[in-house]
């Protein structure tokens, strides 16, 4: 353990993999498992709240409930998904399994094609994508400027599985200390047990590309950096270039978090 840690999302954020997963497997399969007529509209709508809003990567299961009742509206006539939202609105983990056994208490055909629908992503993501995935290109020379310093901490609401095998891929996964994935539960909770570890919360930043990281962080009375969507290795370069030391010197504070802050949620529409 050193004084610092720096907590990073993966999608999206360290790899560059958010935008092809959603437009080549999320949007797509989600029509398609639950009949979508008016795909055209159905996917512009996947695309705005996952990609380019201010509920960028939100959870897979949330993602698809915002969609299906967007879908609803429109007149789409599709499966029962009362049980499937009611899961995910009190649900304190939002995963695969966690699906899975609520499948078990009450076989809903709701909950069953998202469960068939999460499955299918993560196999296509799998088949398709595997070797091609990337980081972007400033994240590694970031890594090697932070590990003399600082942990490094994975806090993503991808599955556990895909994590390792990309960062193991591409020569990440040896730079961090930890890494947290949906099956550990919310990025609130991964920060939180990193929290209970001993770090000072003020010696904690969370890094990632979406206002669920922001929340995650301050819900923590934690940090945060944002990797700005369409500008992300610059975002990565001015992390390890001048935000870093400036953590490490004490001069982020909250007027310094503020601007930050302004650029982020600028970025988003």
């Amino acid at each position: 353990m050193k004084n610092y840690v720096i907590c990073v999302d993966s999608d999206g954020c360290a790899m560059d993999t958010m935008t092809v997963k959603h437009e080549l497997f999320f949007g797509p399969l989600a029509a398609d498992y639950f009949d979508i007529k008016n795909r055209k509209n159905f996917l512009e709508h996947w695309d705005k709240v996952n990609l380019y809003s201010k509920t960028r990567g939100v959870n897979r299961f949330k993602g698809l409930k915002m969609a299906l009742e967007n879908a609803i509206k429109n007149g789409e006539n599709i499966v029962d998904t009362r049980t499937f939202n009611e899961f995910v609105d009190n649900s304190p983990v939002l995963s695969a399994a966690a699906l899975e056994k609520q499948y078990e208490k009450t076989p809903d055909k709701g909950i069953k094609k998202a469960i068939e629908w999460s499955k299918a992503v993560n196999d296509g993501i799998h088949e398709q994508l595997t070797g091609k995935d990337k980081p972007f290109d400033e994240v590694l020379p970031t890594f090697e400027k932070f590990v003399d310093k600082a942990d490094i901490v994975v806090v993503s609401s991808a599955n556990l599985g895909a994590i390792n095998s990309e960062w193991e891929r591409h020569g990440l996964l040896k730079y961090t200390w930890q890494v947290f994935g949906q099956e550990e539960g919310t990025k609130e909770f991964a920060i939180s047990k990193v929290i209970e570890e001993g770090y000072k919360k003020e010696n904690i930043l969370m890094v990632g590309d979406a206002p669920g990281d922001e929340k995650a962080a301050f819900k923590n009375g934690v940090k945060f950096y944002p990797i700005i969507t369409k500008k992300e290795n610059e975002s990565w370069k001015k992390l390890r270039e001048i935000v870093f030391d400036d953590l490490l010197d004490g001069k982020f504070d909250q007027d310094y978090q503020n601007k930050l802050l302004d650029e982020f949620h600028n970025s988003l529409q």
